[in-house]
């Protein structure tokens, strides 16, 4: 391919135009971040998003029901002070000595050390349920706890009459636990809801991820 001089009126060979190709380890870096991308677009950031099968008024109503669940259990992992793993009180060492060493013998390791997760659990996971961050997960873990907790009172009292029969002092044990247990298991498989921690969370994530 020629052009014709302006000044001499002869051709002049055109110079070829060459597409420069972006080096081999630029592609390779690109597509790994394309990856990161859809992977964080997937398993984590939907781990934060409430189900979608929850909108509206609907989802609205998770916000009292997880900030009173959240609250509540703080209360259930403190025993001994107010905060969790008060080694060395009364209500820490009772509870090793009456409830763990009699009727979770079979955990490996210290009793101790298994009530102090036990509290740390239910104290911080509170913490984070009330405020609806990291919502999933800790609300499984919760779960766990309660189920724990539903096996030790039933071992120790029964059913109490459950559920037509009475007992004299009115107390059915078993049955808040078993209730809680419902609750984490819920906020495990649908998510924190609106006015969480979560939800920011994966707003961020997704807008920053389409922005990239």
């Amino acid at each position: 391919c020629s052009v014709l001089s302006p000044q001499t009126n002869t051709p002049t060979p055109s110079i070829p135009l060459v597409r420069r190709q972006k080096p081999v380890t630029m592609v390779a870096a690109e597509e790994v971040v394309e990856l990161v991308v859809d992977y964080l677009e997937g398993t984590p950031a939907k781990l934060l998003k409430t189900s979608a099968t929850l909108t509206g008024s609907s989802a609205a109503v998770l916000v009292p029901l997880r900030i009173a669940a959240g609250v509540l259990m703080i209360h259930h992992g403190s025993e001994g002070g107010i905060w969790p793993a008060n080694s060395g009180s009364d209500g820490f060492e009772g509870f090793v000595e009456y409830i763990v060493k009699p009727y979770f013998y079979f955990l490996p390791g210290s009793p101790a050390v298994w009530s102090a997760v036990h509290d740390y659990i239910e104290f911080w996971g509170g913490v984070l349920v009330a405020l609806g961050l990291f919502t999933r997960p800790v609300s499984a873990l919760l779960f766990v706890t309660m189920l724990g907790a539903v096996y030790f009172h039933l071992a120790s009292t029964g059913v109490q009459g459950f559920p037509l029969g009475h007992v004299e002092n009115y107390s059915y044990n078993f049955e808040e636990p078993t209730l809680y247990a419902c609750i984490f298991l819920m906020f495990a498989v649908l998510g924190a809801g609106p006015l969480s921690a979560d939800e920011k969370l994966y707003a961020n994530i997704v807008e920053g991820l389409d922005n990239e």
